[in-house]
């Protein structure tokens, strides 16, 4: 099942300011907050530095851009969900889609690599992979996209042939070539799929629940039907 989404309804799920998932993300572990504080701390030295050389006098904007780099550390993961989000809103139209997991799989992952010498001193080099589940949506149209993203334990109640859904994306009115897609909701069983978590899921939950009441509905009318008559 495919539904068109209007693009108010569009913008709602994947917001332009990222929301607070999305910053946690980006956040990162705690080295880089380490990276990102040496940053501000340079830049503000910088700064400083410039201001006594060249002896200038205080100004707002030499003060602005003091604040600025003092905070690096703390807007920089909202710049880069924003980023991120922003090339989703750049297609045109989108829809709401609902098919079934039809395959799913384990694979490692090469996420870095760290030189190390060992106690003969000679220089080893030491991979960092990571678990990753990979899982195949479609439906009986023949429409079928995978994702992959890191391996969670919940992942373990994922199965073939549950309902899984997702927000799709395209430059064309009608939807016939998906050109993006978000993260996949497995309803059954409360689960997110994802490597990024692109939506926001009240506005999600929104209109999953509103199509899935609306297809109840649909198909209670018939067996009124057969009662009456």
């Amino acid at each position: 099942m495919l539904v068109p989404l209007t693009r108010q309804k569009f913008e709602q799920i994947i917001p332009l300011i990222a929301t607070g998932p999305q910053y946690k993300y980006y956040w990162g572990k705690f080295s880089n907050f380490l990276q990102r504080l040496l940053i501000s701390v340079v830049i503000v030295a910088v700064i400083l530095l410039v201001k006594v050389v060249f002896r200038l006098a205080s100004n707002p904007i030499l003060f602005f851009l003091g604040i600025i780099a003092a905070l690096f550390w703390w807007w920089y993961p909202i710049f880069q969900a924003s980023i991120r989000n922003a090339k989703c809103r750049r297609y045109k139209y989108s829809g709401f889609f609902r098919g079934r997991i039809l395959d799913w799989w384990i694979t490692d992952k090469l996420i870095g690599k760290q030189e190390t010498v060992n106690s003969k001193g000679e220089l080893v080099i030491v991979e960092n992979r990571e678990k990753r589940i990979n899982i195949e949506v479609g439906d009986n149209t023949g429409f079928t996209v995978e994702l992959e993203a890191p391996l969670r334990p919940f992942h373990k109640a994922i199965a073939r042939g549950q309902i899984a859904e997702m927000i799709v994306m395209s430059n064309r009115p009608d939807l016939s070539s998906i050109d993006d897609f978000s993260d996949v909701y497995i309803p059954s069983r409360d689960i997110w799929v994802s490597d990024y978590p692109y939506i926001r899921r009240d506005f999600f939950d929104e209109v999953s629940n509103r199509l899935r009441e609306a297809r109840q509905t649909r198909q209670e009318r018939p067996r009124r039907r057969r009662i009456e008559e």
